[in-house]
């Protein structure tokens, strides 16, 4: 069976912006899986961090159930996702277990560092899967099977220095949405953490206002999802592109692919 396999940050990353891509997947005949790198334990004025743990890890558990992903526990704290050997190890060894032949995660230019460093360590563990040198914490053995990696676009969908994003792709996520929407209402803690730290007036409108943007942007779709093919090199071969098993859901840009070749 083909797997899939999103990476992102913090519990209810994936509910934001990868859920949609990762149900019609499942659709597909995918069998996906679902990690959040950090626990979420800062995301709250009103929680102890250890109680937030808690209250994040249910919720996040809860998310996975309701998108019929496998749930894989996180192992860092909000802001402690640095690029290290200690958690390469770790997430390498997930890679092993899994054995995705897709990865969704983060884009390499965020707002977030705990974003762009979850990015770098899931290229990297995507990588390190078939290096027999490479030793995983727990160690299992090496693969060296085809894997092809996704970007996620920003959640504000520009980068730092505020110039757009344009994805390489869309997904169709019309008919997933009110599935989508469902798993990241199971994130009832961080709307008013969101309301006061990113002036988010709704949590759930977010969410909707960026899908109908992505949508837009398509010139074809409602609500979409946009993604960036990943270099081949070390992962697969240079035409492999496994979103088309989406068939008519997946649209790619021919303008994003022509501007590869400007020099």
């Amino acid at each position: 069976m083909k797997k899939a396999i999103a990476i992102a940050a913090h519990p209810d990353d994936i509910e934001l912006t990868m859920a949609g891509t990762l149900l019609l997947l499942k659709k597909a005949g995918y069998e996906i899986h679902y990690i959040n790198l950090s626990g979420g334990d800062c995301g709250s004025m009103e929680y102890a961090a250890e109680d937030l743990r808690k209250i994040r890890l249910a919720e996040a558990k809860n998310a996975a159930e309701i998108l019929g992903a496998h749930f894989h526990p996180p192992f860092c704290n909000d802001m402690e996702i640095v690029y290290d050997v200690k958690k390469l190890k770790r997430l390498t060894s997930i890679i092993r277990e899994v054995k995705p032949n897709i990865v969704l995660t983060h884009s390499p230019e965020d707002y977030m560092e705990d974003h762009t460093n979850t990015c770098r360590l899931a290229v990297s563990a995507s990588f390190a899967r078939g290096m027999r040198n490479f030793k995983t914490d727990p160690a299992l053995p090496v693969d060296t099977y085809d894997c092809t990696i996704y970007h996620a676009l920003p959640h504000t969908l520009r980068v730092n220095f505020r110039r757009r994003i344009i994805p390489g792709a869309y997904v169709n996520t019309a008919s997933v949405h009110s599935t989508k929407l469902a798993a990241l209402r199971s994130h009832i803690s961080q709307q008013k953490w969101l309301d006061v730290s990113q002036k988010m007036n709704s949590y759930l409108k977010a969410m909707e206002d960026v899908s109908l943007e992505v949508g837009k942007m398509s010139k074809v779709f409602k609500h979409a999802e946009g993604w960036r093919r990943h270099l081949h090199f070390g992962f697969c071969t240079a035409d492999d592109d496994p979103l088309k098993d989406l068939g008519d859901d997946y649209l790619i840009n021919k303008s994003y692919e022509e501007s590869l070749e400007i020099i």
